[in-house]
C-alpha cells in the first residue's frame, strides 16, 4: 500500500475554551504535539492546517517532521481547513490515493485505530473509512479516496468533510472506535479528558 498523507487539522480558535486549545499542556507536551506523536507512529507524510494562533504554535511543531499551511481563513469554519489542507497536499504529494483527515482536539485516539482505518481503505474502490463512537458520532478520523479531492478541496464555511461523508454514505465503511472520539470545546471537556488519559 502506498503513502496516504494525513491532515491534521488545528486551525480554529477555540473561542469557547478561552486559549489556544492546541497549547493545552497533554501530559509531558502540548496537545498538538500529542497529536503529532501519534500520526508519526503511522510512518505516513503529515500535513498540519494551521490559522488561529498559527505564530504561537508554529515554533512548537517545528521540531516535528511535518508540513504545515496556513489557513488565513480559519474564522469561516472547518470547510476551508479541509479546503487549504487539500490543496497543500495536491502541491506536495500530487500522486496521493487516498487521504486521512484528523482533528487536534481528539486527545484520545489512538495509534490501533486509526491504523485499522488505513488497513480497511482499499485503493480505486471509491471508498470512505470513517470513524463510529459508541454514541452514534460518525466522522473524523476518515480516509478518503482520490476520486474526493476534487470536491474536499472546495468545501468552505462550516461545512467540513463530515458533508462529503454523508452525501456518499453508500460508499462508506465505518469502524468502530469505542469511547475516544470524544472532542473537548470547553475547558471543564478538557480537564476531564485529561484526567482520564492520566489514568491509563
Amino acid at each position: 500500500m502506498g503513502k496516504i498523507p494525513v491532515i491534521l487539522l488545528a486551525a480554529g480558535g477555540s473561542l469557547r475554551m478561552g486559549q489556544a486549545k492546541q497549547l493545552l499542556r497533554w501530559g509531558e507536551v502540548t496537545l498538538i504535539e500529542h497529536q503529532l506523536q501519534i500520526l508519526q507512529k503511522l510512518g505516513h507524510p503529515i500535513i498540519v492546517v494551521l490559522g488561529a494562533n498559527a505564530e504561537k504554535i508554529i515554533p512548537v511543531i517545528d521540531k516535528y517532521n511535518v508540513t504545515f499551511v496556513i489557513n488565513s481563513n480559519w474564522e469561516s469554519g472547518m470547510g476551508s481547513s479541509v479546503a487549504t489542507g487539500m490543496e497543500k497536499l495536491l502541491a506536495d504529494f500530487p500522486s496521493s490515493s487516498a487521504v486521512l483527515f484528523t482533528l487536534v482536539d481528539q486527545p484520545l485516539m489512538s495509534v490501533a485505530h486509526l491504523q485499522k482505518l488505513i488497513d480497511s481503505f482499499s485503493f480505486g474502490t471509491s471508498s470512505i473509512i470513517a470513524s463510529r463512537s459508541d454514541e452514534g458520532w460518525e466522522g473524523v478520523p476518515a480516509v478518503f479516496d482520490r476520486n474526493y479531492f476534487d470536491e474536499l478541496g472546495k468545501l468552505n464555511g462550516k461545512q467540513g468533510a463530515k458533508s462529503i461523508l454523508m452525501k456518499y454514505r453508500d460508499k462508506v465503511q465505518f469502524i468502530e472506535a469505542g469511547r475516544i472520539l470524544r472532542d473537548m470545546d470547553s475547558m471543564e471537556a478538557y480537564q476531564k479528558l485529561l484526567a482520564e488519559y492520566l489514568k491509563r
